[in-house]
């Protein structure tokens, strides 16, 4: 029996995921749970934000039309909040931060959840 998937991505999710990826080259995801936008998914170039100890990486992210896995990782503190649910990574419209590389898009990531198990 295989273990669903962490986190997974919405199709909307994904195909903002191709052309972020055709334009910025290999990326990742953190979320870190701070206020505001701090607790939505940024998407960043790939090393772009420096994990530490204090971040775990949940899933490698497969994505058609992109070679390399998307690493997502969370901090520490926010994987003991969310470590009973499955993520699925979404895109809405909306601006987020403007540190993630989606936000000059005019949408931005946020995180759907479901209780594992369910």
């Amino acid at each position: 029996m295989t273990q669903a998937p962490r986190v997974e991505l919405t199709p909307a999710a994904a195909e903002l995921l191709r052309r972020l990826r055709a334009a910025h080259g290999p990326l990742m995801f953190h979320q870190s749970g701070g206020c505001c936008d701090g607790s939505a998914p940024m998407c960043y170039q790939d090393g772009e934000f420096r994990t530490g100890a204090s971040d775990i990486l949940l899933e490698n992210l497969r994505v058609d039309g992109i070679e390399e896995a998307v690493p997502f990782w969370m901090s520490r503190s926010q994987y003991e909040v969310w470590s009973h649910t499955r993520l699925i990574v979404d895109v809405v419209e909306g601006r987020g931060s403007g540190f993630s590389l989606e936000a000059p898009e005019g949408v931005r990531f946020l995180i759907r959840s479901r209780v594992l198990g369910t």
